[in-house]
């Protein structure tokens, strides 16, 4: 089963643990990064399956203000990552599933939530479309990493 928890101090240890593949690095960062992260506008959470800490990511409740294609009133998703020995058994497409109803539980007042993805990860594209998120048909061209398609997926029902 496919939980998702916001990061406390009993999730740290475990999240050092998560590895990426070399060429994921570029795309979302790295554990030590990830922890070094959280701020008021920068929500920590890990994922979790059968109670063991799989993956992390990150929302920012400012996303807006910093990207001009994401509306007043929405999160950003921001360097969902699995650990490499997780990845192919379907807790990607599973954890973006739960995603949703984890954000209408515990962030209602938000609308949308936004994430890019780069356009040379089409695994990761794939993942977030199955998982629930609409490709925008726009992209993002001020990445580090190269263009990114913008997606986006409904919080509240419209």
């Amino acid at each position: 089963m496919i939980t998702i928890e916001r990061l406390n101090d009993s999730h740290v240890a475990s999240v050092r643990d998560i590895q990426l593949a070399d060429d994921q690095v570029k795309f979302a960062g790295t554990a030590a990064e990830f922890l070094l992260d959280g701020s008021d506008t920068t929500h920590l959470h890990v994922i979790k399956s059968d109670n063991n800490v799989v993956g992390f990511f990150k929302l920012d409740i400012a996303y807006s203000t910093h990207y001009e294609f994401c509306p007043e009133g929405s999160l950003g998703l921001r360097a969902f990552v699995l650990d490499k020995n997780q990845q192919g058994k379907g807790l990607g497409t599973g954890t973006v599933r739960a995603l949703f109803p984890y954000l209408k539980a515990n962030y209602a007042k938000y609308d949308w939530v936004y994430l890019t993805v780069n356009c040379k990860n089409p695994a990761a594209f794939d993942c977030y479309k199955k998982g629930g998120f609409e490709d925008t048909n726009a992209q993002y061209l001020g990445g580090a990493a190269g263009p990114q398609s913008i997606m986006r997926g409904a919080i509240k029902e419209s």
